[in-house]
């Protein structure tokens, strides 16, 4: 029987577009935060993929080279137990925007979008692009 491969659980994908996303902002290579790691960049990318996990210690780690508190790269995370938490439940942000934004492509068009200063023109840029792909909502 063949050993079939095990998706990676939802908590670490997540952390590791996380970790990802905020390396991407700094202008960071997988190269050298492996290096800063001791790591090579192949392990990053399993650790970004969610398919290797990250450990509590090389977390923090982490945090300390990305300069980011550990819990930046659990907020938005799916909560996979229901409303078990307490009433300590606060609404996360939709999966879209940190997949978004964990590409090169998002992080590039926020950045330009985020130097513009003059709202007006921030609004009629997103008033463009909801004309041009049609959305309805709002």
């Amino acid at each position: 029987m063949a050993a079939a491969k095990k998706a990676p659980n939802p908590i670490d994908k997540h952390v590791g577009s996380r970790v990802r996303m905020r390396r991407m902002m700094l202008a960071m290579s997988q190269e050298k935060l492996g290096d800063a790691l001791g790591l090579t960049f192949q392990q990053v990318q399993k650790y970004e993929k969610g398919t290797n996990r990250i450990g509590a210690s090389r977390l923090q780690q982490i945090s300390h080279i990305l300069q980011v508190p550990v819990a930046f790269f659990f907020e938005g995370a799916p909560n996979l137990h229901g409303s078990a938490d307490g009433g300590m439940k606060d609404a996360p942000s939709p999966a879209y925007v940190s997949d978004f934004l964990a590409t090169s492509e998002g992080l590039s068009l926020t950045k330009a979008f985020m130097r513009i200063k003059e709202p007006k023109l921030r609004r009629r840029i997103v008033d463009l692009v909801e004309e041009i792909v049609g959305d309805d909502d709002d």
